[in-house]
């Protein structure tokens, strides 16, 4: 058979893929993973701002997103243990459920209590993160778990898509309603979206899984949480094995960096409003990212993972430099269009590549609980950087802090090479 003949006999089960109802199951589950993202970060400190929290307390609260980076600590818990009364459901579908309603009750509690109790709505926030990033483990497992290999694409795109969409919900709509709504309504709106994704739990499919119930405790604990970690080093070695959870540490950490509180106060202090960052920063610059997106998936076919990933590592580090520009911008709309454009097409370009990195790094038989480490550990060091954010801004100003979160990639490019020649992917792919 033909190279062109094998491709036209795929198209129909690309198609179909896209046509399945468990993609667009995949498009609403997204959404209800984007959701609280912003919510408990980049959005929140617009709030914390307008209610004159000092810069250093707002990027500390809003790095309650750091939870994301240690959700693979309880993966194993999602993957194992059943849920009383919910647990009808099946163990993916009453997960995502409970995750959801605490998520949409966390919300609507933050709403009441607002940032005048300063200490029980750190607390919430906190709730909220934490119930975001179990949400995300259970959606992880269901989409690996509900649909063959060949029909991960099509569920990855329509994930990312109904992700996306919640950004701008949570990014650019929340902010525009927050400049004619007080803040406590714009939480309660944003709450009542989750509706939404829940009712799309209530009509999913539970996947069709064959569960092996564990005989004792040991072997349970053995199975869930040892056994994922240890398959990791018997595949690549010891050394080898902690160079690379060390590489997924550093490598985006540039990214991650701008991901929490910082962004909002320094966007205000240059001048801009938030119907301005929210029309250019959470509805264009969504769309230019998911083009980077694009492009980064074109780099991969064309170059490999390796060489993609190194691209998108570089462009992603050099893009933030593209902020300087705005220090002093006094509102220029047309200038933070052009370094939004610069900034999320590189970013968009480095996230499809570090997810086919990551990717390629996992054993099927752990997907759930690997995957979790993989994903968290990316956000780390650059979140952790986040958090002291305010207070390095206070002492050093924005231009110092951009120029530390571009320089501070070096050494995961140095790594880079080290494992080139080390580490092979999925056993047939070119080293990294």
């Amino acid at each position: 058979m033909s190279v062109n003949e094998s491709a036209a006999k795929t198209r129909p089960r690309i198609r179909d893929a896209f046509l399945h109802p468990s993609s667009w199951t995949m498009f609403f589950f997204g959404f209800a993973s984007g959701l609280p993202f912003l919510l408990v970060a980049g959005t929140l400190a617009y709030w914390l701002k307008e209610n004159n929290i000092a810069l250093r307390e707002i990027t500390m609260i809003a790095s309650a997103g750091l939870a994301y980076s240690f959700k693979f600590l309880w993966a194993p818990l999602v993957d194992r243990l059943r849920l009383p009364l919910l647990g009808r459901l099946g163990q993916r579908r009453s997960w995502l459920l409970l995750t959801q309603l605490l998520v949409m009750a966390g919300l609507m509690a933050m709403a009441s209590v607002t940032p005048s109790q300063l200490g029980l709505f750190v607390g919430l926030t906190l709730l909220v993160a934490i119930a975001g990033a179990t949400l995300d483990i259970a959606v992880d497992a269901y989409r690996i778990e509900i649909a063959p290999v060949e029909a991960q694409g099509a569920l990855v795109a329509t994930y990312s898509l109904g992700y996306r969409l919640a950004l701008i919900v949570t990014g650019a709509l929340a902010l525009v309603l927050a400049d004619h709504a007080i803040w406590p309504n714009v939480y309660r709106a944003m709450a009542a979206f989750m509706l939404i994704p829940i009712v799309a739990n209530l009509m999913a499919h539970e996947p069709e899984v064959l569960r092996i119930q564990a005989q004792n405790w040991v072997q349970g604990l053995r199975e869930g949480v040892v056994e994922p970690f240890a398959d990791f080093f018997r595949r690549f070695g010891g050394r080898v094995g902690l160079m690379i959870l060390l590489f997924i540490l550093l490598f985006k950490i540039s990214d991650q960096a701008l991901v929490g509180g910082i962004m909002g106060p320094f966007y205000l202090d240059q001048g801009f409003s938030k119907t301005q960052i929210a029309a250019v920063s959470k509805v264009y610059g969504i769309w230019v990212g998911i083009g980077g997106a694009f492009l980064g998936g074109i780099a991969v076919v064309r170059w490999g993972v390796e060489r993609a990933l190194l691209a998108g590592i570089v462009l992603g580090a050099l893009s933030n430099l593209l902020y300087l520009w705005l220090i002093g911008a006094n509102g220029d709309v047309a200038m933070l269009t052009l370094v939004i454009s610069g900034e999320n097409l590189a970013q968009g370009l480095l996230g499809t590549t570090a997810v086919a990195y990551l990717s390629a790094l996992v054993n099927q038989r752990y997907t759930a609980t690997q995957y979790a480490l993989f994903s968290s550990l990316i956000t780390l060091p650059g979140k952790a950087l986040g958090f002291y954010s305010g207070r390095i801004v206070e002492a050093v100003g924005y231009a110092p802090y951009f120029w530390i979160t571009t320089l501070a990639i070096v050494p995961a490019i140095g790594l880079y090479f080290w494992l080139w020649p080390r580490v092979k992917l999925n056993g047939d792919a070119r080293s990294i």
